[in-house]
């Protein structure tokens, strides 16, 4: 197999020749989302940029074995030690099970990287499926002297970590600055120092989700969760551990630390992280109350939304970004990544029935280097798109009759630009996505319009039967001051 791809090391800061330690084997670990709430766009990026990996690399030729978890307990409010797990708070606010807050939210997960055409990973292990693989973990690191147990929970040493080992290798953090930078402990913090992370935490009476173990009744940090479940199905160490720039630090970097707390090696080779999608310049988040979910994108129905955009739409406006650099949400950007995409799409059709001529007019061979050149660096994919925009300009020229390719070079352009555009990029018309969002908008507004008919005229019973018979759909109407609104459960 040849091998001429570069990635972009995180660990290193460099671009670094892709070498996996079994080819064609390649075990890549992405950490999935917490869920406790809908997909939203900042959701959408990771899943899209490591779904571009996965594709590329199985087209290259490796045997990719693809984890991308679920996590469903450990996960506390604000990222920290102490507060609510943001899966039991949701849980007591729906006066649901916990479980049944998982399931929920994570069936709308999957129904959204349907629709965005993000191929589901070779295995998708929850957190909570991996408790006893967890607090086996612990019990190597305290052997091993990098823990120490407090009240029935177990808190990560840092300091002592850092004596043998470096902390903060990743995020190129040190110690005495996060020392200096982090808050006092109260005389109620059972840490011994600020920076140090809990491994496991002791329940309190009102904690919904817990389970039995050496130390206490309770759940396990946040951060052990993917050390578990990347050593169990993929081994240590593995080749590609991906996920969001926000990861990196502290999430990534204690990721580290228990593994080499345990057998003194780093887990992962490459570390790759795509950047953030920012609204107004600021990151996009639940916990900044800035986000727009994907729902909201696909039917308009958000105030900083000007229509309603596909879910090709969607992947193709995140695909002409590179994963590794910010990606600012506005509507203009949006609206020229959909007549982009048309753009593309349509040259896909017209390229099905040019004929061939007596000579090659434009260098295809030199277009199809250009593009394997691309993505070979780092998978750059907005540098590979604007290569099939030249095939785009070439493909309506010769079907204008102003330029002409052989047979043989036709059937490379043919065979080459459906690859990229649709295996590679992963990207569809909108009629395979099932997604004419014109189409549905214009109907729903029909609709909705002959219920207020209906209602001004007093006609109770066609009101009533509208609504129960979209109700029936999953789609809910919500009455209000400015007018009915419509969302899909």
């Amino acid at each position: 197999m040849e091998n001429n791809l570069f990635v972009y090391n995180t660990l290193s800061r460099e671009k670094e020749l892709f070498e996996p330690f079994h080819p064609p084997h390649v075990g890549m670990y992405v950490c999935g989302p917490t869920v406790y709430g809908d997909a939203h766009l900042g959701h959408a990026r990771p899943a899209i940029a490591f779904d571009l990996i996965f594709r590329y690399l199985k087209h290259k030729g490796y045997k990719v074995r693809y984890v991308r978890n679920i996590t469903d307990v450990g996960h506390l409010e604000n990222d920290a030690d102490e507060g609510e797990d943001k899966i039991a708070k949701k849980a007591r606010l729906e006066q649901l099970e916990p479980m049944e807050v998982v399931q929920h939210y994570t069936n709308r997960y999957h129904r959204d990287m349907d629709l965005l055409n993000v191929l589901p990973p070779s295995i998708e292990p929850r957190a909570s499926g991996h408790i006893i693989e967890q607090i086996a973990i612990i019990e190597h690191i305290l052997q091993n002297g990098f823990a120490y147990i407090v009240n029935g929970s177990v808190y990560f040493d840092v300091e002592k970590y850092n004596r043998k080992y470096p902390y903060g290798i990743l995020s190129g953090r040190k110690i005495e600055e996060l020392l200096s930078t982090t808050r006092e402990l109260d005389k109620q913090d059972e840490k011994r120092n600020s920076i140090d992370f809990a491994l496991w935490k002791k329940a309190d009476p009102e904690h919904i989700m817990r389970w039995q173990s050496p130390w206490s009744e309770g759940f396990p940090g946040w951060h052990l969760e993917c050390t578990a479940m990347g050593k169990k199905y993929l081994g240590e160490p593995f080749d590609i551990h991906g996920g969001g720039l926000d990861l990196m630090f502290p999430h990534h970097e204690c990721e580290i630390a228990q593994s080499k707390a345990v057998n003194g090696t780093s887990p992962v080779r490459y570390w790759l992280h795509n950047n953030m999608i920012t609204i107004e310049g600021q990151k996009m988040g639940k916990s900044l109350g800035n986000f727009i979910t994907l729902e909201e994108l696909f039917s308009g129905q958000h105030p900083k939304l000007e229509k309603a955009y596909s879910p090709m739409n969607i992947r193709f406006f995140i695909l002409q970004a590179h994963y590794r650099s910010p990606l600012d949400f506005s509507n203009a950007a949006l609206q020229a990544a959909e007549k982009g995409l048309k753009k593309l799409l349509e040259a896909g059709n017209t390229l099905q029935k040019i004929p061939s001529g007596n000579n090659s007019t434009s260098d295809i061979k030199a277009l199809i280097t250009n593009l394997y050149q691309a993505m070979d660096d780092d998978f750059n994919s907005p540098i590979a798109i604007s290569h099939l925009f030249e095939a785009v300009r070439i493909i309506n020229s010769v079907n204008d009759g102003k330029e002409s390719l052989t047979k043989e070079d036709l059937g490379l352009l043919k065979t080459t630009y459906n690859e990229f555009v649709y295996n590679i990029l992963g990207l569809k018309s909108e009629t395979e996505s099932g997604q004419d969002n014109n189409l549905v908008e214009g109907l729903m507004e029909l609709i909705i319009e002959i219920r207020k008919e209906s209602r001004i005229k007093k006609e109770w019973a066609t009101s009533d039967l509208i609504r129960d018979k979209l109700s029936a759909l999953r789609i809910q109407l919500k009455d209000g001051k400015e007018g009915t609104t419509w969302n899909t459960d």
